[in-house]
Parts: structure tokens; sequence; C-alpha cells
């Protein structure tokens, strides 16, 4: 079972394989982000992890 690494929350295989990562994290999720704004959240989580 695969979680936002953010909140936490469940996300399906599906939602990887779209807004993951290469090594498939997911940094935003419709959980804890705006659904209209997941992909540009996600990279500037995803950015500031690093």
């Amino acid at each position: 079972m695969s979680r936002c690494n953010y909140c936490d929350a469940f996300v399906s295989s599906n939602f990887i394989r779209v807004f993951g990562d290469d090594k498939g994290r997911v940094f935003a999720c419709p959980n804890c982000s705006a659904n209209a704004g997941v992909s540009q959240v996600s990279a500037e989580r995803k950015a500031s992890s690093l």
C-alpha cells in the first residue's frame, strides 16, 4: 500500500505512476493539496526535500 510522503494518506499505484518521482515517492496528493495544483505542489515539495 502506497502513501503520500507529505501527509501519509493512501495513494493508488496509478496516482504514483502519474505524479510520483522515479523512486515511487509522492510529495503531494489530493488529501493535502488542491487537485488542480498537485503537480506543482509535488514539484515544490520534492525540490525542498533534496
